[in-house]
């Protein structure tokens, strides 16, 4: 019988998507050994089946669109989008589902790449089964950090693998519209999917449980994409849930509670996302298979002082760029500790403690318009019993916006806290607004006082004037 190989680590890291990539590079820029372990490819859901491809498929959609309200090239985008050319576009961002290039990048790093699916088998122990069917045994020194993410959550619903039901993945890396798409679901995955194959060529369908788009967002940010998608051709029906859906020949049929029947191609259901928890042996060190992970601010597993939970498995932002925000935090966190610094003097907005995700989260949806937007709606504001403002400005009336497209809508919302006089909240909805978002982060992060962003002057004539807008609504409330 041969002996399994064990091989020690300071930090061995489960999952190498963006989020464990950046805890490699953090441990390893401490000088500490690392193994990454992964089961798929290097670079993770955000480079293959989300953030990537789907920018990729957005990009010339909100390009023609934003052409089509500027005078003088508006007649010269009006026939259809190359969808042959936007989706070989989306494959070479993509690799082509080929990861050498991230391969390299943690070569670069000198952290160990171990092919396979991880378990955790004990304390600090990972056993890798690789391709061949062979094990190894990691351990680790000082920490292990789980960074497996997400999946899509699919309903339960009798015979729906048998439809063979669109995800996320599958809408990301399709090979060609399909005529008729039915998209469940009116959150980010579902608004920017409708965007995208609305204006690729398919007829989409919108079926959404909740009253509107963008429930997570301020009510206006919804109405406005919804208003935009209805006018694209997109059929959105709120208030409706899926009862019942089967495949008939090469045809989707699906019944809702209402018992209205809809036909379509293909169907995507992007109802929201599940831990990828249920087989990496949390059972072995007292977890739950399958469940999210609770962690404190530095990203380190409750009740255990050298397991670490980092992105969407901990289910605090589920946002790549959250995520690797994390990834930096418990990279230092996990150095620290290894050199015995303590950490429980950094302190809310310290170099161990990701207090971004409870107060400066943001986020931008690319539909046509763009939502944008940090912090606390108003009422997650009033929820959590600050005594807020919200001020209102119609981005139309900023000269920039006038400038940007002919007929140009939008709003912006500045939530204001009466008590301490900083922004809780921004949202902006509009074209071209993705990269405000930044500004109002600064903004939100850095607690800045209201009084102060008086003298943080907009350059003239660009969108970002709508501060100033926001600025004199609120001292004029």
């Amino acid at each position: 019988m041969t002996e399994t190989e064990t091989i020690a680590y300071d930090v061995v890291v489960l999952g190498a998507g963006p989020v464990g990539e950046n805890v490699a590079d953090r441990t390893r820029a401490a000088g500490l050994t690392t193994a990454v372990v992964e089961s798929e490819l290097v670079g993770g859901e955000c480079s293959y089946w989300a953030c990537m491809p789907s920018k990729a498929l957005l990009r010339p959609v909100i390009a023609r669109a934003d052409a089509r309200r500027v005078p003088g090239l508006s007649q010269s985008v009006r026939g259809p989008l190359d969808a042959a050319a936007v989706l070989a576009h989306r494959d070479e961002y993509t690799s082509h589902w080929q990861d050498d290039g991230q391969v390299q990048w943690l070569d670069g790093i000198d952290a160990d790449l171990y092919r396979g699916h991880g378990r955790l088998t004990g304390p600090r122990t990972v056993t890798v089964t690789g391709p061949d069917g062979t094990d190894r045994v990691l351990t680790a020194r000082h920490a292990v950090a789980v960074c497996t993410g997400s999946r899509a959550a699919l309903p339960d619903l009798p015979g729906l693998d048998t439809v063979r039901p669109w995800t996320s993945r599958e809408a990301t890396s399709a090979k060609s519209a399909p005529g008729r798409l039915v998209v469940v679901g009116g959150g980010v995955v579902a608004t920017e999917m409708a965007t995208a194959w609305q204006a690729l060529g398919s007829q989409v369908t919108l079926l959404v449980r909740g009253k509107g788009l963008l429930p997570r967002m301020e009510p206006f940010a919804g109405e406005l994409v919804a208003e935009a998608l209805t006018e694209a051709g997109a059929d959105i029906r709120t208030g409706t849930s899926v009862r019942s859906v089967t495949r008939e020949n090469d045809t989707v049929v699906i019944v809702t509670d209402g018992g209205d029947r809809v036909e379509a191609d293909e169907i995507l259901f992007a109802t929201g996302r599940a831990p990828r928890t249920d087989d990496i042996g949390l059972e072995t060190v007292g977890l739950e298979p399958g469940s999210w992970l609770d962690v404190d601010d530095s990203l380190r597993v409750t009740g255990h002082d050298w397991l670490y939970a980092v992105g969407d498995v901990n289910h605090r932002a589920l946002l790549t760029h959250q995520g690797k925000y994390q990834a930096r935090i418990a990279g230092a966190a996990i150095a620290a500790r290894a050199s015995g610094t303590s950490v429980l003097d950094s302190g809310p907005w310290g170099a161990h403690a990701a207090t971004a995700d409870h107060a400066a989260v943001p986020q931008v949806v690319f539909a046509d318009p763009e939502a944008a937007a940090v912090g606390l709606s108003l009422a997650e504001a009033e929820q959590a019993g600050h005594r807020v403002r919200a001020v209102d400005v119609d981005l139309s009336s900023v000269a920039g916006a006038g400038l940007y497209a002919d007929g140009y809508r939008g709003r912006a919302r500045m939530v204001v806290d009466l008590e301490d006089e900083i922004v809780r909240g921004v949202t902006f909805v509009g074209p071209g607004v993705g990269e405000l978002v930044h500004s109002a982060t600064v903004v939100v992060a850095g607690q800045v006082p209201v009084s102060r962003l008086w003298h943080v002057v907009p350059p003239y004539p660009t969108i970002s004037e709508v501060w100033l807008r926001l600025l004199e609504a609120h001292r004029d409330t």
